[in-house]
């Protein structure tokens, strides 16, 4: 999910690294309900793991070879939930008896993720699956060759999975006519959206934050009434976590675009200098008025927390962006700890005027090119989307130990301290299979944020663009660390003349070849905009 947007500055600092990762890498609608989960009279369920062997007409045959055995090697973002470990045993008891495979699922942490999943693709490290998004630069790897292309093993490996995805779907994930990835099919929003503690806003008769003026003068108040609170919730990621949002909300911004670049969403042809307008003069000297106020941390390009925690903990009271479908979680998570707290949200969207659903490349999963087993791979992930039995398994527990379903809404046992395995917790957000889903009842209420967008919306202009950056390899990765050292502490507010730092940083970053960068990227994207009649 995407993906927001989705997490530490060091991915400025390391895109060396990416450098290394791509240039190395070589070239290269039946859904089927299988569960065998049964329920007493009780109300539990109880997962029979000893599953029936699969009809000759079931739909989950393939025609893959599995007489050998293999242990497949699965990739995922962030944090493992504490009973994966549980969780993965039940998986392979089914795996190993209908496909001769187990399965071992890896996470990278949310700690320096961006540089650990680079090294992870640049390694040839055996990787059988591995999440993509948008967030994680997926268009560019594909086009490098860092994935295999499995358009021609879909169809005899994954047939029910090929023919479940919409074709549409599958087109929208092409790079130059070829796949890479399946696309997850759940419509969901992950445009961004204020979040505050609205139990605190009600207590001190503070504005609702529509824009960014009530937001500060929210920020203001809790400031003034909650001195030992952090007003803001903010990490290292001060470029997506705090400039995007201001940008998103105050200049029409039309996704993250890299390298200082500037596109709106109602001018898509435009391409300009986002780097030492007034635009950015602006959104600095909000930033660095917020960083004197005191809202966020002066420590800030250290601190490594997700946006979410310290919310969830009480020790701040707001995000300036966040997905509807993230809130929820928040909400949820800070609730099973205090349930006198409550927490709001306010989309932007309804700010704007139009909301994009997520492009069919925001969540996906692909088979690197190290693997040697994208049959195998392919026929297990087909089984994680379209067999009940594995796919509420990873997405919500065991039923009955990690959560119960009361009135056909999803309940965590516990909370989010003593609970091994809360909703979601794999990060499955890729194999979410709308027929599947359990939701909490909380969740009726992004439902209802859906709805209204879905009365607003408009079709995403920028992830389906697939930037080629070996023209300007070598100029990327200087601009990139130029960021990181001369930009960073702006986007934090930490330089006193905002001017003159400005001045400063667009100096290092032509010296390292910006406009090199900018007058190929602005040509690529012309051609994309011509070639899908982008207006």
């Amino acid at each position: 999910m995407l993906r927001s947007r989705k997490l530490g500055m060091s991915i400025l600092s390391t895109m060396l690294v990416l450098t290394v990762v791509l240039s190395g890498c070589g070239k290269s609608e039946d859904k089927t309900d299988t569960s065998s989960n049964t329920t007493d009279n009780t109300g539990d369920t109880k997962t029979d793991t000893k599953t029936d062997t699969p009809k000759e007409d079931d739909s989950t045959k393939t025609g893959i070879d599995t007489s050998k055995p293999v242990e497949l090697q699965f990739y995922m973002l962030g944090d493992a939930p504490k009973d994966l470990q549980k969780i993965q045993d039940l998986v392979n008891q089914m795996a190993k008896e209908e496909l001769n495979t187990t399965v071992k699922f890896n996470y990278t942490t949310w700690t320096d993720w961006d540089q650990k999943y680079k090294l992870l693709l640049s390694s040839g490290q055996p990787i059988d699956l591995i999440f993509t998004a948008d967030w994680t630069q997926f268009q560019s790897y594909a086009k490098k060759g860092a994935f295999q292309d499995i358009t021609d093993i879909l169809p005899k490996a994954a047939p029910a999975l090929q023919q479940y995805v919409p074709a549409d779907m599958w087109d929208a994930v092409k790079i130059d006519d070829k796949i890479y990835t399946v696309p997850a099919t759940y419509k969901e929003y992950v445009t961004l959206g204020f979040v505050y503690r609205e139990d605190l806003r009600a207590k001190y008769n503070l504005p609702k934050p529509v824009d960014m003026a009530t937001f500060e003068e929210y920020l203001d108040g809790i400031k003034k009434n909650e001195p030992d609170m952090m007003p803001l919730s903010m990490n290292s990621n001060v470029r997506d976590n705090l400039i995007a949002p201001i940008r998103d909300l105050t200049h029409d911004a039309i996704g993250a675009t890299p390298y200082g670049l500037g596109i709106k969403y109602n001018s898509p042809s435009d391409v300009y200098s986002y780097w030492g307008s007034d635009e950015q003069v602006q959104d600095l000297t909000i930033v660095q008025r917020w960083q004197q106020k005191g809202f966020f941390a002066k420590n800030v390009l250290n601190v490594k927390d997700t946006m979410q925690d310290p919310v969830i903990s009480g020790k701040a009271a707001a995000i300036i962006g966040d997905n509807p479908t993230r809130f929820n979680d928040t909400r949820l998570k800070m609730k099973s700890a205090h349930p006198d707290w409550e927490l709001a949200y306010y989309p932007f969207p309804l700010a704007k005027g139009y909301a994009t659903p997520v492009h069919p490349i925001h969540n996906g999963f692909a088979v690197p090119k190290s693997s040697k087993n994208a049959e195998r791979a392919l026929a297990f992930y087909e089984k994680m989307v379209l067999d009940k039995r594995y796919n509420q398994l990873t997405e919500y527990g065991v039923e009955g130990t990690n959560y119960k379903v009361t009135e056909g809404y999803y309940e965590m046992i516990g909370d989010s301290t003593s609970n091994g395995f809360p909703r979601e917790g794999m990060n499955g957000w890729a194999w979410r299979n709308p027929e599947f889903m359990l939701f909490d009842k909380d969740f009726d209420g992004v439902k209802e944020i859906f709805a209204s967008l879905d009365k607003i919306q408009s079709p995403d202009k920028f992830t389906g663009f697939a930037e080629d950056y070996t023209p300007y390899q070598a100029e990327k990765a200087a601009v990139e660390q130029v960021e990181s050292q001369y930009f960073a502490p702006l986007y934090a507010g930490l330089v006193d003349n905002v001017q003159e730092g400005l001045q400063t940083a667009m100096a290092k970053a032509k010296q390292a070849g910006l406009e090199k960068i900018h007058e190929e990227y602005k040509k690529q994207w012309a051609q994309y905009v011509t070639a899908n009649g982008i207006k």
